[in-house]
């Protein structure tokens, strides 16, 4: 009943288009003398005026009010919810989004959804209401008739009431039973409508694609003024005092051979300490190891250096995608860093495979990072399914 009423809602938008079709038919091909012209002609124009940009404007303002109608019921009753974050192509004047608001492609857009749903409604409802209704109403009224035939002694005329009773309750069952896929078929219309349509997949794209490259755009100049905060404060300073000292040894060459062989082993000495900086340095970038022998080699390497304790465990039966790989090393170097510094963890386990698709087939690359540590809940807990994917769990510490 609820889907019945609400189609009928949804239905609105269009009749009132249906309505001012209809009015602009009658001015074009009803004769100018019927409507008494030289009276009426400046209460005709007001009128038309009236219909033609009042009920327009009614009409889109209301599929969007059906539109939000079908997402919050879809919110609260079924539980689909999804985020609309601000169009990124939205103009910044006033006017110029009100009146997208109003006769933009958006607006009309509603408007076929708003029909959509609502001619979907009143038939799905009403088959529902047809089967239930009628077919109790059927019993019920037999019932009365065979109760009447009796007391007037008619037996024969029996077998169409009795038919009735045997029918109208199978007809209610029925109809019971058409309920829940009717309801099935009416969300998912719904979700192709308000969640799946090229206009809103295209929007979420753009939205992606901004939101991705602005992250990257941050990422990569907050790796650059890493590298050269770390090169200014390291390796630059010790590379000026190995040359410093390289030309105090050319000096003494000549004339003090003992004091130039001690400071050309004191160069030796700070350039030793300029390779573990620059190792350092690099430790954040693309290492070598991973480009030429993938990550079952590279992922020891990064473990070694982890202060706690890990456990590692690659199954893979071959390479991944140099992009995965990049990706998951730069997760399990990061996750050890973050338990190292805010665990207080005694253990680590990492863990690295492949698990199947659940949507696109194939597979996918599953890194899993588990300590005993105290662990650090986030406001927003992100579920962990598989142990696949990022999030806190109250049974680990990352």
């Amino acid at each position: 009943m609820t889907s019945l009423a609400l189609a009928l809602f949804y239905l609105i938008p269009v009749s009132l288009l249906v309505t001012v079709a209809a009015w602009i038919g009658m001015g074009l091909f009803l004769p100018w003398t019927d409507v008494g012209l030289s009276h009426s002609v400046s209460r005709i124009v007001r009128d038309s005026l009236g219909l033609l940009v009042a009920l327009p404007v009614a009409a889109t303002l209301l599929a969007r009010l059906a539109c939000r109608v079908q997402r919050d019921r879809l919110a609260n009753v079924f539980g689909i919810v999804e985020t609309s974050p601000p169009d990124p192509l939205a103009d910044d004047n006033p006017w110029v989004r009100v009146w997208r608001f109003v006769f933009g492609r958006d607006a009309w857009t509603m408007v076929v959804y708003s029909t959509a749903a609502g001619l979907h409604g009143l038939f799905a409802a009403g088959l529902v209401v047809v089967f239930v209704v009628c077919g109790g109403a059927a019993a019920i009224g037999a019932s009365l008739g065979i109760a009447y035939i009796l007391a007037l002694g008619s037996p024969g005329d029996l077998v169409g009431p009795l038919l009735l009773v045997l029918v109208g309750p199978l007809a209610t069952v029925v109809g019971l039973r058409l309920a829940p896929y009717m309801i099935s078929t009416e969300v998912l219309l719904h979700r192709l409508l308000l969640f799946e349509a090229p206009e809103v997949r295209m929007r979420r794209r753009l939205l992606h694609v901004q939101d991705s490259r602005l992250r990257m755009v941050d990422e990569a100049e907050a790796e650059r003024r890493r590298i050269e905060r770390d090169l200014h404060d390291g390796a630059q300073q010790r590379l000026l005092a190995l040359t410093m000292t390289l030309t105090r040894a050319r000096a003494r060459l000549s004339h003090d051979p003992d004091g130039a062989r001690e400071l050309i082993t004191e160069a030796q000495a700070e350039s030793r300490e300029v390779m573990t900086d620059l190792r350092q340095v690099a430790r954040g970038l693309h290492p070598r190891v991973l480009t030429d022998h993938g990550l079952g080699a590279a992922l020891p390497v990064a473990v070694g250096r982890s202060p706690v304790p890990v456990r590692l465990d690659v199954d893979l039966a071959e390479r991944p995608s140099a992009r995965a790989e990049g990706v998951a090393y730069y997760v399990v170097c990061e996750a050890l860093t973050n338990i190292a510094k805010h665990a207080d963890a005694e253990q680590v386990t990492v863990a690295v495979g492949r698990v199947p698709a659940a949507r696109r087939g194939g597979e996918l690359l599953c890194v899993t990072v588990t300590d005993d540590g105290v662990g650090e809940p986030t406001p927003r807990r992100a579920p962990v399914s598989t142990g696949c994917g990022t999030g806190w769990t109250p049974s680990t510490g990352s």
